[in-house]
Formats: C-alpha cells, sequence, structure tokens
C-alpha cells in the first residue's frame, strides 16, 4: 500500500445501486512519525477551515482492524445537529486505507497511540477533542484518554471489547508462530472485481445492505494491473503479535480516565462469536467497571459493526452524549 494511491473511485461501483453521500468529505495526508496517513474531514460549508463559527470541538472517529476510515461516513451522514456545529475528522490507521505501511510491516499498539498523539498535536495541540473509536480504535482511544487524560472532552468506545487474558505460559509458543510468520509472505485474497469485493461485506456482515456495501467496496480495496481487486490493508497485520495482551496493565490506564465516557455495543453482538469461553462477558464487565465516569448503550437490530448497520440510531446518541 502507498499513500500516494489517488483517492478511490467510485466508477465500478456506480454500475450497481450505490449509497448517495449526503455530506462529502475533503481528503488529506499528513505525515505523522515518518508515515503519510489518510484523513477524511467533514465541516459545516458555512465555516471555513479556519473559522472560529463552530463552538464545538473536533470530533475524531478512529476505525478498527481490517476497516478504514471512511467506514464512518454513513454516522456522519446521519449526524444533525452535530454536522453543523463542529469539524469531523477520521484517519486510516498505519497499513490499512490510503496509510502507508509500517517500516517492515510491524504493527505494535503503541504506535497507534503515537500516531493518535501525533495527530492531534497537528490537528488540536491546544484543545481537548471528542474521541471516538470502533473495536480496535476503541480499545486504542480507551488507553490513550487514560495516558492523555487532558486531551480528551469526551470519549466514545464502540465495541472495543479488548482481547482475552493472556497467560505468561503462552509467551514461548506466541514467539515461536511470530519468528516463523515472518519468514513467510502473508497474503490477502484477491477479488475478481469491486462488485465480489462488496458482496464479502455483506457475507461478513450480512446486516449491511447492498447500496452501502457498494459505496464502501471502492473505499475498502484498489484495482490491481491484472484487474483483480486487493483490500486496503497490509496483509502483515496477519501476523501473530509477539506481545501478549495483559488485561492489568489495560484497566490499570482505564482507571485513570477523566473524560466521560460512553460504551455502545450492538443488542446482537456475541463476544462468544469472537472467543468462544475464552473471554467471557463477566470478564468485560469487571474491566469496563473500572472507567470512572461511564455511561452504556445498546443498539436494537445492530452488531458488531453497529455504525453501518445502524448508523441513524447510533447517530442519535452520539448528539445526546456529545451535546449534552
Amino acid at each position: 500500500m502507498n499513500a500516494t494511491t489517488p483517492p478511490p473511485s467510485t466508477e465500478a461501483a456506480d454500475r450497481k445501486p450505490c449509497y448517495q453521500v449526503q455530506r462529502a468529505h475533503r481528503s488529506e495526508f499528513l505525515e505523522l512519525r515518518g508515515l503519510r496517513h489518510h484523513l477524511m474531514h467533514w465541516r459545516s460549508e458555512a465555516a471555513s477551515e479556519h473559522s472560529t463559527a463552530s463552538a464545538q470541538p473536533l470530533l475524531v472517529m478512529v476505525h478498527g482492524w481490517m476497516d478504514v476510515g471512511a467506514s464512518f461516513q454513513f454516522v456522519v451522514d446521519a449526524l444533525s445537529a452535530l454536522n453543523d456545529r463542529r469539524p469531523i475528522v477520521t484517519l486510516d490507521w498505519r497499513g490499512f486505507g490510503l496509510s502507508d505501511n509500517a517500516p517492515g510491516s510491524n504493527y505494535w499498539f503503541p504506535d497507534y497511540l503515537a500516531d493518535l498523539d501525533a495527530l492531534l498535536d497537528r490537528l488540536s495541540p491546544e484543545a481537548p477533542v471528542d474521541l471516538l473509536g470502533h473495536s480496535m480504535g476503541g480499545n486504542i482511544v480507551m488507553s490513550y484518554a487514560g495516558v492523555r487524560p487532558e486531551r480528551v472532552r469526551r470519549l466514545i468506545n464502540l465495541e472495543g471489547f479488548g482481547l482475552p487474558e493472556a497467560k505468561p505460559e503462552q509467551a514461548p509458543g506466541r514467539l515461536a508462530t511470530w519468528l516463523k510468520e515472518l519468514k513467510e509472505a502473508p497474503q490477502l485474497r484477491p477479488y475478481a472485481s469491486v462488485e465480489a469485493v462488496a458482496q464479502r461485506l455483506m457475507k461478513t456482515n450480512p446486516r449491511l445492505s447492498p447500496d452501502k456495501a457498494a459505496w464502501l467496496a471502492p473505499h475498502w480495496s484498489r484495482q490491481q494491473a491484472d484487474g483483480s481487486w486487493h483490500l486496503l490493508a497490509d496483509p502483515a497485520h496477519k501476523r501473530a503479535n509477539p506481545i501478549l495482551y495483559r488485561k492489568d496493565e489495560i484497566v490499570a490506564g482505564w482507571k485513570l480516565i477523566t473524560a466521560p465516557t460512553l460504551w455502545v455495543e450492538g443488542e446482537a453482538s456475541d463476544l462468544s462469536q469472537f472467543w468462544g469461553d475464552r473471554y467471557p462477558r463477566a470478564d468485560f464487565e469487571a474491566r469496563l467497571s473500572a472507567v470512572p465516569r461511564l455511561e452504556k448503550h445498546r443498539i436494537a437490530d445492530a452488531g458488531h459493526m453497529l455504525h453501518h448497520d445502524q448508523p441513524e440510531a447510533l447517530a442519535r446518541c452520539l448528539e445526546d452524549f456529545l451535546l449534552a
């Protein structure tokens, strides 16, 4: 993946009914910690980039694993009062979307926090932001808000459950697996057409409507010289992580969050579908109870990709929380 890749083309997707965007974005590339990152900006047309007309802080949205910043378009379109009262930005994490891959294709959790810190240095160096993350992004923003509490006004975690607690005895096997996989060239499956990418998205999430899938597909993938379509993600993300997930360290950070925090999940989400009995719901609830100022909300008829499944319901939830 190379951040110099041109912006997505929707010509192929236009052959099928496609979602009609209500608020167009502006793309930008910023160099953060030596890598070019792709950003998408939304701002009221009534306010220029340098205007102080908006009294609301910047809203930063960050995506999950194997996703892209464009994934939030449906929620941005569904926001009403927020659209005219604040700037909104998403970014593609390193190794996803149109952002650069990590050097050596190595991806470490602290690097995501450092990239986010560098982003806020550029976009809102003086004022705290409202910070939202989905899934992997939800875990990143929770840790960030614990170590940089002064930079976050309000915090939203969409389905960022974290991982099962790792045991020390797992470390040797994990390291052995990582060393083995370093000698292999990971691959992601190519697709014959952008329509096939859309079908893959709907297979993964049966609640995703065909028009939204058709719009997302060219933001998730790129056509190669041989005509095939490849997902915009570094295949190295498939490698085992040699660093164990240490629950106690994560929870220690969550305890330091000072911002009012909103936890949102889809009613159809089920931790067991990802982890079986390795990560009981009671374990997650115990972790979440460490957050000092917490509200919880569930979205009906929504699964893990709740920002795709029910963007209108999620938008109302966000407005109630952010504009309170």
